[in-house]
């Protein structure tokens, strides 16, 4: 059994994690053009992350691709997109948002920052990483020939299949404790409403995000309307 391939096998799980945690960030603060809020708009944003409890170590407000932000932009204009992410590991996580936030109610503006509360309390962005981190070493494995090609190709699918079914399960356990803070209707609102405003239809479950680890928006806001 080659130490090369031992080796690279180990270091596999570790680059592909951090890939997936700090990877994120990093493209983030190197590609795009950010500012910090305001004063007003960070006494308005604390505010409603305390309501959401949303917790973050930085904010950083960008604008949009193809976009500019709305303090530059002459008034009568289309309303802008309202974007809202969190990235970075445990203890370095940013809030990324789009200026077209603070263009939003309240209510809105809080049950999106809840929603991202709630991937964060689920550990949805660690999940992903471990995910990928499984699925990228089994492949070493089987590429290096340390394991066999039938039972590495197996267990591939059956990772990835796990994978699959439990980021759905995580995501959706993420919006329910959004829901619970703010309520489901609202927080389905809020989805509708982001959506609206980056021009885009909510799309459903088809065989074509079946291979995806997060569930299609519109999935997401029908389980919302159930509750």
């Amino acid at each position: 059994m080659s130490t090369v391939a031992l080796a690279l096998v180990a270091v596999v799980p570790v680059v592909a994690f951090l890939a997936a945690t700090v990877g994120p960030l990093y493209a983030a603060d190197r590609f795009r053009e950010t500012r910090p809020p305001t004063d007003a708009e960070r006494r308005r944003l604390d505010a409603l992350r305390e309501t959401a409890c949303l917790d973050v170590g930085r904010v950083a407000v960008f604008s949009p691709a193809g976009g500019e932000d709305p303090a530059d932009a002459e008034e009568g204009g289309d309303p802008a997109p309202a974007e809202i992410s969190v990235r970075g590991p445990p203890g370095r996580r940013v809030l990324f948002l789009t200026p077209g936030v603070f263009d939003l109610d309240d209510e809105t503006a809080t049950a999106l920052l809840a929603a991202e509360a709630g991937r964060l309390a689920t550990h949805y962005n660690e999940f992903r990483a471990v995910a990928t981190a499984a699925v990228l070493t089994l492949l070493a494995a089987v590429v290096t020939t340390l394991v066999p090609f039938e039972a590495g190709f197996t267990a591939l699918a059956a990772v990835g299949f796990v994978a699959f079914w439990a980021g759905r399960r995580v995501q959706y356990a993420a919006d329910a404790r959004a829901a619970d803070r703010v309520g489901a209707e609202t927080l389905a609102d809020a989805f509708e409403r982001a959506a609206a405003l980056r021009g885009v239809e909510p799309e459903t479950g088809t065989w074509r995000t079946w291979f995806e680890v997060q569930p299609p928006l519109g999935d997401r806001i029908a389980r919302l309307r159930e509750r």
